[in-house]
């Protein structure tokens, strides 16, 4: 009986991990705006995401240029060069330049209305567009470098690998690294005449 228990708390534990905001959820095509471009069902209900690459608010809609990519389980928009094409979002309201910013995530969910053509460069575009209901402003990622110090973890019983003195031989500062100092060579007397 605890097996099944565990599994099920497991389940409910990760599930919870990836959760979609309320304003996100619903049942959706599964069509990209790739195949709105090529002439998907308008008025199909949609939920697509990438980054924005324009704002252009008019007097009384704000429509949104966007780089579609993939969503993720949580519905954001996966931070990967994979492109599923562009695609303009339009929604009623203001919705200020300064906020929506160029390479802000966004993920729009709304019904597709059809198709428009615009230029990407000298390149002419067919744009899907989307009557947006919802335009949903993703927190900004942090960048991580792998493998940096955090001054936040502290481990108490790491030993910087293999004895004290590490694998690399770093010294009692368990797994920092020594301070190497370089100095430069000095420069030969000047040649007489």
């Amino acid at each position: 009986m605890r097996n099944p228990l565990v599994i099920a708390l497991l389940g409910v534990g990760l599930a919870s991990c990836a959760t979609v905001p309320k304003p996100l959820q619903g049942q959706f095509a599964a069509s990209t705006p790739a195949d709105g471009a090529r002439g998907a069902q308008t008025g199909q209900a949609v939920r697509w995401g990438g980054e924005i690459i324009k704002v252009d608010p008019k007097a009384d809609t704000t429509c949104f240029e966007i780089l579609g990519r993939p969503l993720g389980d949580s519905a954001r928009p996966l931070a990967r060069d994979a492109s599923e094409g562009r695609f303009l979002a339009c929604r009623a309201g203001f919705y200020d330049p300064e906020v929506f910013r160029r390479g802000r995530e966004v993920t729009v969910v709304g019904t597709l209305g059809g198709t428009e053509t615009g230029r990407v460069g000298e390149y002419d575009y067919v744009y899907p567009r989307v009557d947006a209901t919802t335009i949903y402003l993703w927190p900004e990622r942090t960048a991580r470098v792998v493998g940096a110090y955090d001054p936040f973890f502290y481990d108490p019983w790491y030993r910087g690998g293999w004895g004290p003195w590490g694998p690399y031989g770093y010294g009692p500062y368990w797994g920092v690294p020594p301070v190497v100092i370089v100095k430069p060579k000095p420069e030969p007397p000047p040649k007489g005449r």
